[in-house]
């Protein structure tokens, strides 16, 4: 048996799916000396890039269920990396901004992570960087939303 997953091969979503995992391995063994993960450091990166921004705002961006959300906050307040404010017209609601200490992390760790995305992509010259950047978002935008998964019939 040559290649035992040679049927699945022929499947963008399975060679997505394997490019993914070694991309999340690689990058969270980048992160670890930061205290992050790829989860964390996104999640940190959006909140630095949009000061104020609120929990639902965040969640919706980066396509993470909210109470997952929460755990994922919950451990970079704890990081101090950031905070979650109160929304002055909205008290069940929360703003989160980044602490000095998150945005210096912040910094630091884009700066490993665009190494890590170069050294990922070796052996692909800048125009192929984009084709693969732009067939990505295609497919992207071909995905089904939430309202179309609903309109499926289940058997």
């Amino acid at each position: 048996m040559d290649k035992p997953d040679a049927s699945l091969r022929s499947f963008l979503g399975y060679d997505l799916k394997r490019a993914f995992a070694v991309i999340q391995s690689d990058v969270n063994a980048v992160l670890q000396p930061f205290g992050l993960r790829m989860v964390t450091f996104s999640v940190l990166v959006i909140i630095c890039d949009n000061p104020r921004l609120r929990q639902t705002q965040l969640a919706e961006i980066l396509l993470i269920e909210r109470p997952n959300l929460v755990a994922i906050l919950d451990e970079l307040e704890h990081a101090g990396a950031v905070v979650r404010v109160r929304a002055p017209d909205d008290r069940r609601a929360h703003e989160l901004s980044a602490t000095l200490q998150g945005q210096q992390t912040c910094d630091r760790a884009l700066e490993a992570v665009r190494d890590h995305d170069a050294r990922m992509t070796n052996g692909l010259d800048k125009n192929q960087r984009e084709a693969l950047h732009t067939a990505l978002r295609v497919v992207q935008s071909n995905g089904r939303s939430v309202d179309d998964r609903r309109k499926i019939p289940r058997s």
